[in-house]
């Protein structure tokens, strides 16, 4: 069966998380990715947080799976020439360089559309166009600087950044969307076209609720927020709201059976109004359904507190899995907090392809997540990430044409690294 982006071939210019993500997601929907890499060095994650000597990290190998790795000098002419006939072959250059980087490489957008007209040049940068463009930034200055952070945690506490890579491979996501356009749009004017993603932009867009929030604090004081209840004033912009939901629909973390050993023994649990008179039965408060202090959602929301607590002493008598199968069927919303190894674990997690086993020569066997979106007719199949410049000879032969002799000759000045293979051929 062939992959919805089959004939499409990517140059990967990126390294670490953000553009990584973008292109390893590229081509699990099959396009050929093409991974630039420095000679001997490689993407700095290759050494970062190594867990087996000698390995590549898993850092490195859980972004870059189903691509090959090409080791490229381009500070000499022989290594430009090289990239010049990459940017001709292929449709789309990815990169998520310090600003002015590729520019100083002497690839300025200018440049490549003289050598590839049709080349799309999409870039993950911290910020857009504004004060801050020429700064560097990490995943969590892209929390903070994209409200993440300012609106997460406990109202007594200090801002706080999220597990979740909302920054790095949140962009990249985005990235990677934005591709998949520029190349549908090519379709109809034969052109290429800048893609921009900037990560806070990217942030802020996962954001939207609290700037809503933003905009609705003006006109008084959120009522669904826990504070409300707890008679807390509010202030000038939306504060921390702890586990509150972010929706209309009051939710909170609660413990389960067996949260005085268990870390992540707790559930989350919505007070949706349609499910209220079942949830009153659930917990033992069957006199909450007709009492007017607790029967609409406006009457409860200077209560939740009150009404959370008593949830809570109900789910403590019950594992948060044990939850999940009492209340789904009443169609309750519900939901256990899954700890890393619980994921991990979940055979049907592996059964979707959610969560894959990849083996590799170097580390063995180790567990990655796989792509999160399925296609009926683009099946995905992950497979190893590259060694350091593995595919360099059969990239040089195959995409560029050249031949053995050019390619020897190329590693002999330092224009690039061929692999051992060549060496002993």
């Amino acid at each position: 069966m062939t992959k919805a982006l089959d004939g499409v071939r990517i140059l990967d210019f990126t390294h670490v998380q953000s553009g990584p993500t973008c292109t390893q997601l590229l081509a699990w929907f099959g396009a050929d990715v093409i991974k630039v890499e420095r000679p001997g060095e490689g993407d700095a994650t290759r050494k970062q947080l190594v867990d087996v000597p000698g390995a590549d990290s898993l850092y490195f190998t859980m972004l870059n799976h189903n691509k090959r790795s090409i080791t490229l000098n381009t500070k000499n002419d022989k290594g430009k020439e090289v990239l010049e006939r990459l940017v001709k072959s292929c449709d789309v250059l990815v990169e998520n360089f310090a600003p002015g980087a590729l520019d100083r490489m002497g690839f300025t957008w200018e440049r490549i559309q003289e050598l590839n007209p049709r080349m799309i040049m999409a870039s993950v940068k911290g910020f857009g166009p504004g004060p801050y463009e020429d700064c560097k930034v990490y995943e969590n200055v892209a929390q903070c600087a994209g409200g993440s952070a300012s609106t997460t945690g406990f109202l007594d506490g200090p801002p706080l950044v999220t597990g979740a890579q909302i920054g790095d491979s949140g962009t990249g996501l985005n990235l990677a969307l934005g591709i998949m356009a520029a190349l549908f749009q090519r379709e109809k004017t034969g052109r290429g076209q800048k893609v921009l993603a900037p990560m806070q932009d990217g942030v802020l867009n996962l954001c939207r609720v609290k700037l809503r929030d933003q905009q609705r604090l003006e006109k008084g004081p959120l009522k669904e927020y826990s504070q409300y209840g707890e008679g807390i004033p509010f202030g000038e912009a939306t504060p921390r709201a702890g586990n509150d939901s972010g929706g209309g629909q009051p939710g909170r973390i609660l413990k389960c059976k067996g949260w005085e050993s268990d870390p992540n023994a707790y559930t989350y649990f919505i007070t949706q109004a349609p499910a209220w008179k079942k949830i009153c039965d659930v917990i033992g408060k069957p006199e909450w359904k007709e009492d007017p202090e607790y029967a609409t959602p406006p009457a409860r929301l200077n209560k939740l507190s009150e009404i959370f607590a008593t949830i809570e002493a109900w789910t403590m008598t019950k594992t948060k899995f044990e939850v999940m199968e009492i209340c789904n069927p009443l169609d309750i919303p519900v939901g256990p907090i899954l700890s890393m190894k619980e994921i991990a674990e979940d055979m049907s997690l592996r059964e979707t392809g959610t969560i894959v086993e990849v083996d590799h020569p170097e580390r063995g066997k180790y567990l990655s997540v796989g792509c999160p979106i399925k296609m009926s007719d683009s099946p995905v199949e992950v497979t190893r990430s590259p060694l350091l410049g593995e595919h360099t000879s059969e990239i040089l032969a195959d995409v560029l044409g050249y031949s053995a002799e050019e390619i020897a000759e190329l590693k002999e000045i330092g224009a690039t690294e061929a692999v051992k293979k060549l060496a002993a051929e």
